[in-house]
């Protein structure tokens, strides 16, 4: 073997050691694995069995997250909390990580919770990534709805700006109906009363129009 074909082979040896994910039991990882798994990336989701891990998020991810989390705690009433960016169990095989959450305060366990059960989330939010349209447009939604989440928004990118579309769980189908799309203002009665300026996303803080 030549020196430059050893070199390679080193090469390549040491990326695959600095890059080791872990392998998967047979029949994929379970929902309780995730806390136990080490060397996870940051904000590592399971979904039928699977493990995806978190591109670095845009400008855009982090201003509309920012603006809507900011407004829910501000607006939500004191018996509700707002989750950022923790998993909920909705299956064996599926912990996805919604990037908001609002929960009843009593759905709090305490210092150590990394999740929170289906039953007790209120509102899903989902900001599309490129790197995650499918799953943010189609995937996760459905398994919301299967779950018996009632209210779920999906955030889009247009012209700079989010766009709001609020969904609302048919008890009957398990499956969403879309409520409301909502471009500049979003302003929904359920399952809290909000009104957000969907414009603000590029308002410097302490200025107004």
């Amino acid at each position: 073997m030549s020196a430059a074909a050893e070199d390679r082979r080193d090469d390549r040896d040491d990326r695959e050691e600095q890059y080791a994910f872990p392998v998967p039991p047979p029949g994929g990882w379970t929902a309780d694995d995730l806390d136990r798994i080490k060397g996870l990336p940051p904000h590592t989701e399971l979904i039928d069995g699977g493990l995806f891990f978190v591109t670095p998020q845009t400008d855009f991810h982090m201003a509309a997250l920012r603006l809507l989390e900011n407004e829910l705690v501000r607006q939500a009433p004191d018996d509700l909390y707002v989750v950022r960016e923790m998993t909920t169990k909705l299956g064996e095989r599926d912990r996805p990580e919604p990037d908001l959450m609002v929960v009843p305060w009593r759905a709090r366990t305490g210092p150590e919770q990394t999740w929170y059960a289906p039953d007790d989330i209120l509102l899903a939010v989902e900001i599309v990534s490129d790197e995650s349209v499918q799953r943010d447009r189609e995937l996760k939604p459905r398994k919301y709805a299967a779950a018996g989440i009632r209210h779920f928004w999906r955030v889009e990118k247009n012209d700079g700006l989010p766009v709001v579309y609020v969904y609302e769980l048919d008890p009957a189908t398990r499956s969403y109906a879309v409520t409301g799309i909502h471009h500049n203002r979003l302003k929904v009665d359920v399952p809290c009363p909000v009104e957000i300026d969907l414009t603000a996303v590029e308002r410097r803080r302490g200025t107004r129009d």
